[in-house]
């Protein structure tokens, strides 16, 4: 099954945060996994009009389609940076990627990473970075001065996306639901909160990264005051009933003060993913804490549906799950990437 692709609007004024330099070069360094360079997959996916092509080194197997070019030949097409495409093991940057890198800076392009290891951390590349006048661009460092949150109602319109557990659909949701939007010809912003929807959108917030007393004023400057007519669509993360991810979660959640929610869910999954002694939540709880927890700085939060990750299902399976779901559940249940009318049905119920 594969997924649609989606042209996002530049970076608009609103919404502070980190701001990147664009088109990109993708970086897939010497990976023989397609599963390591899921940051690589995901710009591919859903913001190829934003890469010139990919570059990778000796060993690796693993393309994304795109045109092959150096450095100096991607600078040569227009493009501003090099991202690294690839979220290895313990977030490093491989010894053999270094003179790349260099070669990328000399060649014009600023480098984005969203790996834990700084870039500035590698003399190399601090070095290079200095003696070119090149940007190292760390997308986990938040903007400096995020304030407290406050709680003050916001103008404008918000929907997050949450979910029962984490890495089950939550980017892939909101960004689906902001093109949905946008073909319907509805004024809305995707805002992105993690590093790879950061480096589709070219602009957010990593709050994985924030101080958990500022995580809900960090959400407020993300979606900040707005037209009344506009939505903002809020990448989501972790979930309120992760015992390791929930401080991130609520946060999100109260400074996000979503009118509308939408319950991302994994059929498959019976446990919360590297936690399993701990059962994964029923939609129905999701519902209703999300409901209780977010009332506090939005009474008329409400859930405008499901999204199913349905991808190990065949199609006719896939439709019946999400009919019989729908049913018991009373709201519309779809899987945004196979669309059709019963995606179209969500959209309309959040709009609604």
């Amino acid at each position: 099954m594969s997924v649609p692709k989606i042209e996002l609007p530049l970076p608009s004024e609103r919404g502070g945060g980190l701001s990147l330099p664009q088109p990109y070069l993708l970086f897939l360094g010497d990976t023989t996994e397609a599963g390591y360079a899921k940051t690589a997959f995901g710009l591919a996916d859903w913001a190829a009009d934003r890469c010139v092509g990919e570059w990778g080194i000796g060993g690796c197997t693993v393309t994304t389609g795109l045109p092959r070019l150096s450095p100096a030949e991607a600078r040569a097409a227009g493009a501003r940076s090099l991202v690294i495409g690839v979220a290895n093991q313990g977030g490093i940057i491989g010894d053999s990627w270094v003179a790349v890198l260099v070669e990328a800076m000399e060649a014009g392009l600023d480098i984005v990473s969203g790996l834990h290891v700084r870039l500035t951390s590698i003399p190399a590349l601090a070095d290079a970075a200095r003696r070119t006048g090149q940007r190292l661009i760390d997308v986990r460092t938040p903007p400096p001065s995020i304030p407290i949150g406050n709680g003050r109602k916001r103008s404008g319109k918000r929907l997050l996306t949450v979910g029962t557990d984490c890495a089950l659909g939550k980017k892939y949701t909101a960004l689906a639901l902001h093109r949905a939007f946008a073909e319907r010809g509805i004024d809305a912003d995707f805002r992105a909160t993690g590093q790879t929807g950061i480096m589709i959108a070219g602009g957010g917030m990593p709050m994985d990264a924030v101080v958990s007393d500022f995580e809900a004023g960090a959400a407020e400057m993300l979606s900040p005051d707005a037209p009344a007519d506009h939505w903002d669509l809020i990448e989501g993360q972790g979930s309120i009933f992760n015992p390791a991810y929930a401080a991130v979660s609520l946060g999100l959640l109260h400074g996000s003060q979503p009118d509308v929610f939408v319950v991302c869910h994994d059929p498959t999954r019976t446990v919360i993913l590297g936690m399993e002694s701990f059962a994964l939540p029923s939609i129905e709880e999701v519902i209703d804490l999300t409901i209780r927890l977010g009332s506090r700085t939005n009474p008329a939060i409400r859930c405008g549906g499901v999204s199913l990750n349905t991808s190990s299902y065949d199609a006719d399976a896939a439709a019946a799950l999400m009919a019989a779901e729908a049913a018991r559940l009373g709201l519309p249940v779809a899987d945004p990437i196979r669309g059709g009318a019963a995606f179209a049905a969500l959209v309309e119920n959040c709009l609604a």
